[in-house]
């Protein structure tokens, strides 16, 4: 009776491990916002710089 009762105790033990399998963690993407410059932004610094030496030639 100790032996039974010894052997469904190890299966009862022995199925509840095995219960599962591997699954893979499931991972939100990183959401990445690019900003974009305006083209005015870039073109207004090249502009003031040749205004100024333009003044200053014709000074």
């Amino acid at each position: 009776m100790k032996k039974l009762a010894l052997a469904a105790l190890l299966v009862v033990v022995g199925t509840a491990a095995m219960a599962g399998s591997y699954v893979e963690p499931i991972v939100e993407p990183e959401v990445i916002v690019a900003h974009s410059s305006s083209s005015v932004g870039g073109v207004l610094i090249p502009l003031l710089l040749l205004l100024v030496v333009a003044a200053a030639v014709a000074s």
